[in-house]
């Protein structure tokens, strides 16, 4: 199977095609930092990423990870960061950095809103930060958003939300829209319907714009205080202009189509997941969404897999303890609107030979008596 961004962008030649004209006007890179020298293009991108969004502004810096390590202790302002456990490492490196600048990191459980609010009620800061992802990196599921917002507003607390995995592929919900992902591909936000009040959002153009640059949406006023207290924007060295001609012919590609490659990649997604189903395998995604995870009966056996799905033709992420806890140990698909139906009717029968040579864990389902997962 081809590896490619998830909407395939980075193999469209609309978009492909696009990358000249910009390096014969702009060069192949801007060279400073932002506030030395910022082409027009960056506020070309924060204009029609706002739009996209529908959020008051939008700031672009070259990577999340540099946006979490510079943002996170900013909106912290030495008051207490409350992270899921299960947010994505480099949510806990900003967490962590901004505890060396006075803040307190405290973790809740994940997908447990009454954990959160414990805390929340027991905390006396000035400043409450709490750092989530938008779709899950492993599970592919999203988190209760609505409940996490009205959390945020009750306890006068910012939500900042890492939407790396979400934003291009789900999007706010139309009354004609029959797929889950939902419409324009403008991210976890507006698929639940909320609006941005007290919710700050964080996603990157990589996964599926095929792009080296990411954004914060943000009031315009913490954009202004970013541009003075944010180290990428300061000093990093700027994404290159072939990334920001991407960005701009993605935008437009999304615009033009984007809603007809997420009906095919849910197309896809579903075939995958039928497959699952009828294996009896268990996955922990119940989005529908193109990440899938799939645990393994027996951790140990994971190189095995691994080099069974490789030597097939199959590329998967595999996910080894302590990367994941250890019931959790197996490996990930992420499809992709790139992969064809013959890749994707390859890869159900490479994993019906995989159920036959290893032992996947069963699936599950809910106790009607106590809720709790029980297999199936």
């Amino acid at each position: 199977m081809r590896h490619a961004t998830t909407l395939g962008l980075d193999l469209d030649r609309t978009v492909i095609d696009a990358i000249p004209a910009f390096i014969d006007r702009w060069g192949t890179h801007p060279s400073w930092s932002r506030l030395l020298g910022s082409p027009v293009l960056y506020e070309q991108i924060e204009h029609q990423l706002t739009e996209l969004l529908g959020c008051e502004d939008v700031l672009v810096l070259p990577t999340i990870t540099l946006i979490h390590l510079s943002v996170i202790p900013v909106l912290a302002a030495g008051g207490t960061v409350f992270v899921d456990r299960r947010a994505h490492k480099t949510i806990y490196e900003g967490a962590q950095f901004a505890s060396t600048r006075g803040a307190t990191m405290k973790r809740f459980q994940h997908e447990d809103t009454d954990d959160l609010e414990r805390l929340l009620r027991e905390d006396r800061s000035a400043t409450r930060l709490i750092c989530i992802d938008g779709v899950n990196s492993m599970t592919g599921n999203a988190p209760d958003l609505p409940a996490l917002h009205d959390l945020a507003r009750r306890y006068d607390a910012v939500l900042y939300v890492d939407d790396a995995h979400g934003f291009g592929v789900i999007g706010e919900r139309d009354p004609d829209e029959l797929r889950p992902f939902g419409c324009r591909g403008n991210g976890v936000v507006r698929h639940f319907g909320e609006d941005y009040e007290r919710i700050v959002l964080v996603a990157g153009l990589s996964k599926a714009y095929s792009s080296l640059a990411a954004f914060i949406a943000c009031p315009p006023e913490l954009k202004r205080l970013l541009k003075t207290a944010a180290p990428p924007y300061l000093y990093s060295g700027p994404s290159p202009v072939a990334s920001l001609a991407t960005v701009i012919a993605g935008l437009e590609v999304n615009e033009a189509r984007g809603d007809a490659i997420r009906a095919g990649l849910w197309d896809r997604t579903e075939r995958v997941l039928r497959c699952l189903e009828q294996l009896g395998a268990h996955t922990p995604n119940r989005s529908g969404f193109p990440i899938i995870e799939v645990p393994l009966a027996r951790g140990h056996e994971i190189d095995a897999v691994g080099r069974f799905l490789f030597d097939h033709g199959i590329y998967v992420t595999l996910a080894a303890y302590p990367l994941v806890p250890r019931d959790e140990v197996g490996f990930r698909i992420q499809v992709t609107a790139a992969n064809t139906i013959a890749e994707i009717e390859k890869l159900v029968d490479v994993l019906g030979k995989l159920a036959n040579a290893f032992d996947l864990q069963p699936a599950r389902r809910l106790d009607a008596a106590t809720g709790a997962e029980m297999a199936a």
